[in-house]
């Protein structure tokens, strides 16, 4: 039977016409990135002719960070149960996190590795001939108690740490390990229960969705968050802050891009995906951690980039908030890079057997980083309290530039995890490749993100092959979910 003919059949299609664009210097400050940029600019000159104003700032820096962490342990929640609810079995779920951690473990140990030849190779301490008796160990002080707990609590008071008192507790602390415990086996129940429990999975998707319209709300401030830090910083400790280690500070910003464009570059180049791609999608996001030196003031905003991209919800929640803790690329670079720094200026000499040693004791330490105040100089004191021959008295030495590597810390353990994710996505065969190179080449916008905004981009859309949902967007029948 012959089939009506659509209307407009056989006339030639006129193209609608476009709007008028706008001017790019208007669509530059209407976007997230600029004006992040422009808060940057501002809290640097604000800090550099008004330090003593500047340095009053620091409460809106801290009150957006605060903001942010506010929502964190309730997003991860959402987004991990929704996920495993949405994955079908739960041995896929097993094996996402198995692969994860094997990767982490061998990313962690080589950024480890290049810590230490980074140091041996450029000497950044050498000739510094300080005497470890002549620094003020005051300065210390604050660090120590956090330290030696880290260092003596071994794997053990690690995992214990994991579980948390009581459910709410781990909501209430704010421990993204606790609460990802929790999420895992609630989402595992969840899925066990079958279609009885479909009404409770449909009402956390709707939280979630809740969550983010939360968060959009949240992101529109980060420019003031963005201003307060910098200008505090600047006003506090000025540009020349810079040049007491700054041969340190500029070989550690050196470490972090040859690790990312190198290691990591390799490795999304064996996943089929570009880094530079990736980070310039993501360009937003690092730019509000450029500002703040936190990954956590973008973890939720990362996470909902990821999924846009086509990456399994299941995946997402698994990888990003678990490589918080046991991902950390560029913290682990610091950790070999400052301890070796710290014996080279001391003049303390170290054998092979010294350096396999840190590079061990790293390997532990530095998956107790994130959570802990001044986490840096805590793990890299415990990480020198468990090898005695560098005096971690000489941890002085790097307090005072710790806030400028901090950016950079903080920028490499976020694209690292980002990394993490695409790779373990692509491992298991759970990102749609056609959508994510759409996304990162530019032809599918992500303007409504960018801009902080949550509405459902994807609710209602099908999947880009062959008419089949995306992975990872509808575990809840009738409603996408890869938000």
């Amino acid at each position: 039977m012959q089939q009506p003919a659509l209307p407009g059949a056989g006339r030639p299609h006129t193209p609608t016409p476009n709007p008028v664009p706008r001017h790019p210097i208007h669509r530059f400050t209407r976007s997230l990135f600029g004006q992040v940029l422009i808060a940057l600019v501002l809290g640097t000159v604000l800090g550099l002719a008004f330090p003593e104003f500047a340095a009053k700032l620091k409460p809106l820096g801290d009150a957006f960070i605060k903001l942010i962490k506010m929502l964190i342990a309730p997003i991860v929640f959402c987004v991990v149960v929704a996920g495993i609810c949405g994955a079908g079995e739960l041995k896929k779920v097993g094996r996402v996190g198995v692969k994860a951690v094997v990767y982490f473990e061998i990313v962690t140990t080589i950024a480890l590795a290049l810590g230490i030849l980074l140091a041996y190779v450029f000497q950044p301490g050498a000739g510094m001939n300080v005497n470890p008796a002549s620094l003020d160990a005051s300065a210390m002080s604050a660090y120590v108690d956090n330290a030696a707990k880290v260092a003596s609590g071994g794997t053990v008071d690690f995992l214990l740490k994991l579980i948390p008192s009581t459910v709410i507790g781990a909501f209430s602390s704010g421990d993204v390990l606790q609460v990802l415990l929790v999420s895992v086996l609630f989402g595992c129940a969840l899925s066990l229960i079958g279609e009885p429990g479909r009404p409770l999975v449909r009402l956390i998707d709707t939280f979630s969705q809740t969550l983010f319209k939360m968060m959009g709300f949240i992101i529109k401030l980060a420019p003031l968050g963005v201003l307060g830090a910098v200008a505090f910083t600047v006003g506090k400790y000025g540009i020349g802050s810079l040049k007491q280690l700054g041969f340190l500070v500029v070989l550690f910003y050196g470490a972090v891009v040859v690790f990312v464009a190198v290691v990591l570059g390799t490795v999304m180049r064996l996943s089929g995906f570009s880094v530079f791609k990736l980070i310039k999608y993501l360009r937003a996001e690092l730019l509000v951690v450029l500002g703040t030196a936190s990954s956590d003031s973008v973890l939720p905003q990362i996470m909902r980039k990821l999924e846009f991209m086509g990456i399994r919800k299941s995946v997402v929640g698994l990888v990003i908030p678990t490589g918080y803790s046991f991902n950390l690329d560029a913290f682990s670079i610091y950790l070999t890079l400052a301890a070796v720094f710290i014996a080279q200026a001391t003049n303390t000499a170290l054998s092979m057997a010294d350096l396999l040693g840190i590079l061990a004791v790293a390997l532990v330490t530095s998956k107790g980083a994130h959570g802990i105040p001044g986490s840096a100089i805590v793990i890299l004191a415990a990480t020198l309290s468990a090898h005695p021959a560098i005096p971690a008295i000489g941890l002085v030495l790097v307090l005072s530039v710790d806030w400028f590597i901090g950016i950079a810390r903080a920028l490499g353990n976020l694209i690292g995890n980002c990394v993490a994710t695409v790779v373990v996505a692509a491992w298991e065969k759970d990102i749609d490749r056609e959508r994510a190179h759409a996304v990162l080449n530019g032809e599918i916008p992500a303007a409504e993100l960018d801009e902080g905004l949550s509405a459902p981009v994807l609710d209602g859309l099908d999947g880009l092959e062959g008419g089949h949902a995306a992975p990872g967007y509808a575990p809840v029948p009738g409603k996408a979910t890869g938000r």
